[in-house]
């Protein structure tokens, strides 16, 4: 659906964007993370055709932006980071304004008007002027434009800013129904969002792409934790006995057994393993208390990435 490749863009001596390449499939729900500053408006922009690159190839559902730039954004329904709206309009009658600017035909403009109120859950204030609506509230309406025209994809630029827990629950909510029909990019600094939302991340670092992976690859840590009651010799010897451990670390014990960290080199080697681990300890005298996966949270994963 979208591939990006070697984009770069500058502000004269300045590089907010540095050589940053990347596909996304249809239907991917995608997060971009990075500190302030870290080049993820910037990069939305360029997507959406608001901003030309200053290097670099960007093609979108096999068009290119530089020749197609017209088409391209007639497919995507966009969120700007700061939700750019008339205030002394009310919100059917700006919804309607968008509709005809996203050329909806007239005949379908009221049904899909109605569609997004109800999806954003406008109802009670649709015709209410913007600027007497709540910072959450304008938030809803600035998403409302982005799917008024049913776009294949959906760019949303920090979604949940000035949103209430309610109002973030819904949110999430609403982009994993649109996710559905749509591909969705969604740039925040709350970890949290991602982490509810998005099937993959890619990590911005002053410009740079320095991680691209699923959420379970960021997850996985490639080792396996088990707890046991046994002779530390018995351990070692019952350990070395299995091929794919590349090294075992000893961790605090807790009353009286002991724990070890097996490493692996992927995520595939420690659910085969789980079972010549288990056998080894046992034959060799071993109780085995506990035995999982280790899995790192998504903040731990950011700190490493984006401050390497």
């Amino acid at each position: 659906m979208i591939t990006v490749n070697g984009l770069i863009r500058t502000y004269g001596e300045f590089t907010a964007v540095d050589n940053v390449s990347f596909e996304i499939g249809q239907g991917e729900i995608v997060g971009l993370l990075g500190h302030n500053g870290a080049g993820k408006t910037t990069i939305m922009k360029m997507l959406t055709g608001f901003l030309e690159p200053t290097d670099g190839r960007i093609t979108i559902d096999g068009l290119d932006i530089d020749r197609d730039r017209e088409a391209i954004q007639k497919k995507i329904g966009y969120l700007p980071e700061n939700c750019p709206v008339y205030p002394e309009m009310t919100v059917i009658d700006y919804l309607d304004y968008a509709a005809a600017l996203h050329d909806v035909p007239e005949t379908e403009r009221l049904s899909r008007v109605r569609e997004a109120i109800r999806k954003t859950e406008l109802t009670e204030k649709a015709t209410q002027p913007i600027n007497t609506l709540s910072r959450g509230y304008r938030q809803r309406v600035g998403v409302a434009q982005a799917l008024l025209h049913h776009p294949d994809i959906l760019i949303l630029d920090e979604p949940t800013n000035g949103l209430d827990p309610s109002q973030v629950q819904h949110m999430r909510d609403l982009i994993k129904e649109a996710a559905q029909e749509a591909t969705v990019i969604l740039s925040t600094h709350i970890l949290q969002e991602v982490q509810a939302v998005c099937d993959r991340v890619i990590i911005i670092r002053a410009g740079q792409k320095v991680l691209d992976a699923t959420m379970e690859e960021l997850r996985s840590a490639h080792r396996l934790l088990v707890t046991v009651d046994g002779d530390p010799d018995r351990v070692d010897s019952a350990l070395k006995g299995v091929g794919d451990i590349r090294s075992v670390e000893r961790l605090p014990g807790d009353g009286g057994r002991q724990s070890y960290a097996l490493a692996f080199r992927n995520r595939e080697e420690v659910e085969r393993s789980a079972p010549a681990v288990a056998s080894a300890l046992l034959e060799q005298g071993c109780a085995l208390y506990a035995m999982q996966p280790e899995e790192r949270s998504l903040e731990s994963v950011f700190l490493e990435a984006a401050n390497r």
